[in-house]
C-alpha cells in the first residue's frame, strides 16, 4: 500500500488568501457584474442589508480611535488643556474621516490594500523602507495595547499579576485571531463590535457614577494622569455605586487593548504579505508578527514596571515613533489614487486631490514641528544629536523622493 505524500513545503500556504472569502464580500451597488449574461454591468438598488455589511469594516477602522495609546494621549490633553483642544479634535476627525474615505476608495476600486499596490509600484530599496516603517510603527502601537491590556490584567487582578504576565497573557489573543478567523471575517469583525460595545458601556458607567465637576477635575489632573492611575484616581475621588470604578476602568481598558491588538494582529498579515509577498501559512505568519511587538514589549514591562512616570515618558517616544511613520502611509495613498492607470473611472478628481495633498502637508507641517520641539527638548550629547540629525535628513530626503516620485507641478493643471 502506498504511503501518501507529505506536503514538501508545510509551512507554505495552500492557496491565494484574500481579507474577505467570495461569500462574505460585499458588491457595491451601481457596479455590480451579470455572469449570467456575459458579465455586463447590472445597477442595483440601495439596500439596508449591504450598508449593515459594510460596518465590520467600520468597526475595525473605528478601533484606532479606541486604542489605549489614544487613551493615554487623550487623558493626558483633556487634564492640561481641558476643553480648548476640542476644535483641533473636530478637524483631525474630518481629516482622518478623508484618508480613511481615501483608503476605501483604493480597496474597492482595486481590489487590492496599500500595502500590495506599493510592492508593485515602488523599486524593491524603496518598498522596502516603507515596510520597515510600517512594520515600525505596527511595533510602537502595539507596544501601546499590549501595555494598557497588562495594565488592565493588573487592575483586574488586583496587582497579583505583574506587568510582564500580563504582556504574556495578551499575546495569547493571535491564537483568538487566528480562531474567530477560521470562521470567517465577519465573525471576527462581530467580535470588535462586542468588545466596542463594552467599551462604550464601561465608559459611560464610569461617567455616569461619577459625575465628574470638569473645572475641577482638569485642574487636579493636570500633569499627573495616566492609564496606570486614571482609574485609581476615580475610584478615590468617587467611589462608586454598585461595582467599584475602578474595576469598570479594568474592564473597559481591557476592551480596549484586546480589540486594538487583535487588530495589529490582523493589519500585521496585510503589511507582511503585501509588501514581501510572503507565501506561508497564516498562524506562521501571524506567530512571526506578533513575535515582532511582543518581544520588545516584554522588555519594556520589565524596565519600565517600576514607575508610572516611566510609562507615561514611554508613551510619548512611542506616539512621536508613530508620527515620524504618518508620511510613508500617507504620499503612496495621495499618489495611488492620483493614478488613473491605477484607479480607473474612480480615479480623484482635481478638487479632491488639491485638498487631500493640503491635508496631507498640513499634517505632515505639524507632526514636523512637533517632532523638532520634542526631540530639540529630548536630545543630549553631541553623539546622540549627530545621529538624530543624519537620520532626520535621510527621513526628509526619503519624503521628498515619494512625493516627487508621482507628483510633478504640471499635474495640478493638466491632469491624465
Amino acid at each position: 500500500m502506498p504511503l501518501p505524500e507529505e506536503d514538501p513545503q508545510p509551512l507554505l500556504k495552500d492557496q491565494e488568501e484574500t481579507a474577505y472569502d467570495s461569500d462574505g464580500k460585499v458588491l457595491s451597488f451601481g457596479i455590480d457584474y451579470d455572469t449570467e449574461s456575459g458579465g455586463s454591468t447590472v445597477v442595483s438598488s440601495f439596500s439596508w442589508r449591504k450598508l449593515w455589511l459594510f460596518t465590520g469594516p467600520g468597526f475595525l477602522m473605528c478601533i484606532a480611535f479606541l486604542d489605549p495609546g489614544n487613551l493615554e494621549g487623550d487623558l493626558q490633553a483633556g487634564a492640561i488643556a481641558g476643553y480648548s483642544l476640542l476644535w483641533l479634535l473636530l478637524w483631525a476627525t474630518a481629516m482622518g474621516l478623508l484618508v480613511q474615505l481615501l483608503s476605501a476608495r483604493l480597496g474597492v476600486a482595486t481590489g487590492r490594500h496599500l500595502a500590495e499596490l506599493c510592492r508593485e509600484e515602488y523599486p524593491t530599496w524603496a518598498r522596502m523602507i516603507l515596510w520597515i516603517m510600517a512594520e515600525l510603527a505596527l511595533i510602537g502601537a502595539d507596544i501601546q495595547e499590549v501595555i494598557g491590556s497588562a495594565i488592565a490584567i493588573q487592575i483586574l487582578s488586583n496587582g497579583v499579576l505583574p506587568l510582564w504576565a500580563g504582556v504574556i497573557i495578551t499575546a495569547s489573543d493571535c491564537f483568538i485571531f487566528l480562531f474567530l478567523e477560521n470562521y470567517g471575517v465577519r465573525k471576527l469583525e462581530a467580535a470588535f463590535g462586542i468588545l466596542i460595545g463594552i467599551m462604550a458601556v464601561t465608559f459611560a458607567w464610569m461617567f455616569a457614577d461619577a459625575k465628574p465637576s470638569a473645572p475641577e477635575l482638569f485642574l487636579e489632573l493636570a500633569n499627573s494622569i495616566g492609564l496606570v492611575n486614571a482609574g485609581q484616581y476615580l475610584q478615590d475621588k468617587y467611589g462608586g455605586g454598585f461595582f467599584p470604578i475602578l474595576y469598570i476602568w479594568g474592564i473597559g481598558l481591557l476592551a480596549a487593548g484586546q480589540s486594538s491588538t487583535i487588530t495589529g494582529t490582523y493589519a500585521g498579515q496585510f503589511i507582511m504579505g503585501g509588501f514581501l509577498n510572503l507565501g506561508l501559512k497564516k498562524w506562521l505568519r501571524a506567530l512571526i508578527t506578533r513575535s515582532c511587538a511582543i518581544i520588545p514589549t516584554i522588555i519594556v514591562a520589565l524596565v519600565f514596571d517600576t514607575s508610572e512616570d516611566s510609562l507615561d515618558v514611554l508613551n510619548e517616544w512611542l506616539n512621536m515613533l508613530q508620527s515620524m511613520q504618518i508620511p510613508f502611509a500617507l504620499i503612496p495613498l495621495l499618489c495611488l489614487v492620483s493614478k488613473e492607470q491605477i484607479m480607473g473611472t474612480f480615479t480623484v478628481g482635481p478638487i479632491l486631490k488639491m485638498v487631500s495633498w493640503l491635508v496631507a502637508a498640513l499634517v505632515m507641517l505639524i507632526n514636523g514641528y512637533l517632532l523638532l520641539d520634542f526631540f530639540s527638548n529630548e536630545v543630549t550629547g553631541v553623539v546622540f544629536t549627530t545621529v538624530v540629525c543624519t537620520f532626520t535628513g535621510a527621513y526628509v530626503t526619503f519624503i521628498i523622493y515619494l512625493i516627487s516620485r508621482e507628483v510633478s507641478i504640471s499635474t495640478w493643471y493638466c491632469p491624465t
